[in-house]
């Protein structure tokens, strides 16, 4: 990793003393002929210097700060993490800045900008896929960066953690195959996304396992802001070879998903056996109770916070981390056996 420019690299390259770089960051600390505050400033911005805050805070014994940028805190998956990540923050004295990006690049973009300007020591995100450039810079700036649930392939030196993706997506589907289901319809998220990638890739697993085709028409990845969810399931249920089974691996989605099976009518598992990638208590609330993948958010946020403050303070060796954990898979009353139809 490039090593971030110091006071003294900038200082160098514009020609002047440490103090005069100094007098430029904080002006109420002394004048500076307009020409060399000029040259200074230009300084700053070729080599990308930012003041190390966080070493500033560490040498002086206040506490660290850390940033977290979360896809999307009206998903209650995202909110829960965000949550633990904070709660396990205090309790090793670290600072949280919390942004979210409404899964929107842009954000993510301008979230990323403040986290330079407030010179954090490292980044827990989650994040949306794009601003591959602007991630690197980070890192290159000698901020430490973990990225949880999702990876972007390009950054292939950035910590992840994760739960086991296609694991989980495999052990679902093979579940319903089991219980003779052929036909299992999988809303996952958009496949830009790592984990929406990685789920189609254990539901298909599943499939070859047990030497049944999958027909390319009973997967839908769809965005996991607005109601994708419900028009998924709307388009599975209108197939004229319909799904006997639906596998929700989209997070944000499953209350969408739901709530259009209720308006339509659809029983389950009667009409329809439903599996959900959720942990909220109401999914054991509903009647029937459903059968649900639990994704450990305390054990992504703990091992989140550790490697993020393991690289802070030197005490992880080079070399990228990938921890990925285990989930749950929780089977209760929402699936049940295929009823095959006697024919005449």
């Amino acid at each position: 990793m490039k090593k971030a420019p110091t006071i003294r690299d900038v200082a160098s390259a514009a020609g002047v003393s440490v103090s005069v770089v100094s007098r430029v960051l904080n002006p109420e600390s002394g004048p500076v002929a307009p020409a060399k505050r000029d040259m200074v400033l230009r300084v700053i911005e070729d080599l990308g210097y930012r003041p190390r805050a966080a070493a500033r805070e560490l040498s002086v014994g206040h506490a660290p700060t850390v940033g977290l940028v979360v896809a999307d805190l009206a998903n209650p998956f995202f909110a829960q993490l965000a949550d633990r990540i904070v709660w396990e923050a205090r309790s090793h004295g670290v600072q949280v800045v919390v942004m979210t990006t409404q899964e929107d690049p842009h954000l993510e973009a301008d979230s990323l900008d403040t986290l330079l300007d407030r010179s954090v020591g490292g980044v827990i995100a989650t994040p949306t896929g794009a601003n591959v450039e602007k991630w690197a810079r980070l890192q290159s700036l000698g901020v430490n960066v973990v990225f949880v649930d999702r990876t972007i392939p390009e950054l292939a030196d950035v910590d992840v953690v994760s739960i086991e993706n296609v694991d989980s997506a495999r052990r679902a589907t093979e579940y319903m195959l089991g219980l003779g289901h052929t036909r299992i319809g999988l809303i996952t998220g958009p496949v830009s996304t790592s984990t929406g990638r990685s789920r189609i890739q254990g539901y298909q697993a599943a499939h070859d396992s047990c030497s049944v085709t999958v027909d390319p028409q009973l997967i839908r990845d769809v965005p996991f802001r607005g109601d994708g969810g419900g028009d998924a399931v709307g388009s599975l249920l209108a197939l004229p070879d319909r799904p006997t089974g639906i596998i929700v691996a989209n997070t944000a989605q499953v209350q969408s998903a739901v709530r259009r099976l209720v308006q339509t009518g659809t029983r389950i598992p009667n009409d329809l056996s439903v599996i959900v990638f959720d942990d909220s208590p109401w999914t054991e609330l509903t009647s029937p109770p459903l059968s649900i993948i639990r994704q450990p958010i305390g054990m992504l946020a703990l091992h989140s916070l550790e490697l993020v403050l393991g690289r802070m303070q030197g005490k992880l060796p080079d070399g990228q981390r990938t921890i990925e954990v285990k989930a749950d898979f929780v089977p209760r009353n929402s699936c049940s056996p295929v009823v095959l139809t006697p024919t005449r």
